[in-house]
């Protein structure tokens, strides 16, 4: 057997008490850690992904009065999901896209039972590892140990795990109790969410484990290396989701009619002219959101259906 890439601590049982009741005493109220549908928690997952909190809390509660569970999305028409997605900007209109396409497969190809286990869930149009494994800790209590960026910093700060994604998930694994990924996923997040942050509070945040913190100990804060994502003012991210949000207030418009819509300083033939804008609707139609008809000479472009 392998050496272990981090130096577990000795009472590991003491360290596991510690972050759980530090987490059931006082935690950050989310709607969706308040339930155990795993529906509403894929939407929250999905919903979550490189977008703030805050944001998500108001549009989580929307969409699933909205949508109530699997079966109500799959019979809508994807390009109402993909409006409320960009409306809400919610990021990237793909994720509206899977999740659509996940609730039919929910409701076609599992008879509307929501697989349980991180590997059935990864079935699911557009769910990766890390989401399935939430969905199966916080839905079913069956997941394996979460590791995101939060979870990161606070195994690299209080264990001197090595920056390695294998080292990262083995630790993980090891220090989380046995049949406990629902609250133990919960708890190691919340205190990378709101005491081991990028500027830590450990002592105002009352850390749990500022006994057996390297980091706290030595006064090294550094953390792991994350990847920075591009700005998105300015970027082709951010007209693409104007693309969508405008065709969701029309059955279908031309370029030179859309083009205006989506930049002010739309020029036919400019710089950011009909064949900026033809490629933008055409990634978005290679992605499914949107489809492009030439008509009497025109491109007319509408949300899918």
């Amino acid at each position: 057997m392998s050496e272990s890439a981090f130096s577990s601590p000795d009472d590991r049982a003491a360290v596991r008490r510690a972050l759980v009741e530090w987490y059931e005493d006082d935690h950050r109220s989310f709607p969706w850690r308040e339930t155990t549908d795993p529906y509403e928690i894929l939407v929250s997952e999905v919903m979550s992904q490189q977008t703030q909190l805050d944001r998500v809390v108001d549009a989580f509660a929307e969409f699933v009065e909205r949508w109530p569970d699997a079966a109500t999305l799959a019979a809508v028409d994807r390009a109402e999901v993909v409006s409320f997605w960009s409306d809400h900007s919610l990021g990237y209109n793909n994720r509206a896209r899977y999740l659509h396409e996940a609730a039919g497969q929910i409701t076609s190809e599992f008879d509307g039972e929501f697989p349980e286990t991180p590997d059935e869930l990864q079935e699911l149009q557009g769910v990766g590892p890390y989401t399935a494994n939430a969905v199966a800790s916080f839905a079913f209590n069956e997941g394996n140990a979460v590791v995101d960026t939060n979870v990161k910093r606070v195994l690299y700060r209080a264990f001197d795990v090595p920056d390695d994604d294998a080292a990262f998930e083995e630790a993980a694994e090891e220090m989380m109790p046995t049949g406990e990924s629902r609250v133990w996923n919960n708890a190691i997040m919340e205190l990378g969410g709101v005491a081991c942050t990028k500027t830590p509070s450990c002592d105002e945040a009352e850390c749990p484990w500022r006994t057996w913190c390297d980091a706290y100990a030595t006064g090294d804060f550094s953390a792991p290396d994350v990847p920075t994502q591009s700005p998105f003012e300015g970027s082709r991210r951010q007209f693409r989701g104007r693309v969508v949000r405008v065709l969701g207030e029309y059955d279908e418009l031309v370029l030179d009619d859309l083009g205006p819509r989506v930049r002010v300083d739309y020029t036919p033939d400019g710089e950011h002219g009909r064949e900026w804008l033809r490629g933008l609707v055409s990634d978005l139609d290679d992605d499914g959101l949107v489809a492009v008809e030439e008509r009497d000479n025109d491109t007319v472009v509408r949300l899918s259906r």
